[in-house]
C-alpha cells in the first residue's frame, strides 16, 4: 500500500449541492444518505464550500435567538436560506493523489470528518471520511513488514548499497541494518513513513558515506 492515495479509499459517489440548494432540501440529503456534511460546487464542479450538520446547527440557533454569532470560515446571516448563506468557505480539500496520511492530518488540524476530494485541477471527484482511513490504516504488523521488506528491497537490493532488517510491533517499524550513503538511509525513512498503517519509525540504518555533507550549500 505504499503511494496508496485518497482516491484508493474515497467514495466516488459523491452527494453535491450548488448555492442555491434550499437548507431543507440539504437537511434532507444528509438525513437521507447518513452523512454530516456536503460539497457546495459551481457549475464547474468547483468546490466553494462546505454544508455540514454544524453549520445547518448555527443556522438554527440564529432563526430561533436572533443572534449572529461568528465563526471562523462561516457565514452569518439570519436571511439565509439557502447553501450559499450557511456553508464554511473556503472549503478544505484533498487532492485525490495525495497519501492518506497527508488527509488525516488535515482532518486532524482542521477538526473535520470528511474532506471533498479533488483532481490536480480542482475538481470534485469524491469524498474521503475517517472512518475511510481509519478502515485502510487498521492492518496487521506482518501485513505492514511485507510491505515495508518489499518496497524498499529497490533501494538495497544490490549488494554494494547494503542490507536492510525489518521489524513491526504494533504498527511501529524498526529498521537495522547498512546502506551505503546517508541519502539513502534519509530517503527509507521518508518511504516507510508514508506506508498505511506504520505508526511510528525507530531508524538504526548505518550509512558508509555522508553523502548529503558535501552537497553545495549555495
Amino acid at each position: 500500500m505504499t503511494g496508496v492515495a485518497v482516491r484508493d479509499v474515497m467514495t466516488r459517489d459523491v452527494c453535491s449541492v450548488r448555492r442555491s440548494t434550499p437548507i431543507a432540501d440539504i437537511v434532507r440529503i444528509l438525513a437521507g444518505r447518513g452523512i454530516s456534511a456536503v460539497p457546495v460546487v459551481d457549475d464547474d464542479r468547483d468546490v466553494v464550500g462546505v454544508v455540514s450538520e454544524a453549520d445547518l446547527l448555527l443556522k438554527q440557533v440564529e432563526a430561533m435567538t436572533g443572534a449572529q454569532p461568528r465563526m471562523p470560515g462561516i457565514r452569518s446571516r439570519t436571511d439565509g436560506r439557502t447553501a450559499e448563506h450557511v456553508m464554511s468557505a473556503p472549503a478544505i480539500t484533498v487532492e485525490d493523489g495525495v497519501p492518506l496520511v497527508e488527509a488525516a492530518r488535515l482532518m486532524v488540524g482542521h477538526r473535520v470528518k470528511r474532506l471533498p476530494v479533488v483532481d490536480r485541477l480542482g475538481k470534485l471527484t469524491g469524498i474521503v471520511s475517517r472512518a475511510d482511513l481509519v478502515h485502510a490504516f487498521v492492518r496487521t504488523d506482518t501485513e505492514i513488514r511485507d510491505e515495508v521488506t518489499r518496497d524498499i528491497s529497490e533501494l538495497v537490493r544490490r549488494p554494494s548499497r547494503g542490507d536492510v532488517r525489518v521489524d513491526v510491533e504494533d504498527g511501529i517499524v524498526t529498521l537495522r541494518g547498512e546502506v551505503e550513503r546517508r541519502s539513502q538511509a534519509v530517503l527509507l525513512h521518508a518511504l516507510v513513513r508514508r506506508i498505511a498503517g506504520v505508526v511510528d519509525v525507530v531508524d538504526r540504518v548505518r550509512f558508509g558515506w555522508d553523502d548529503e555533507a558535501n552537497r553545495p550549500t549555495g
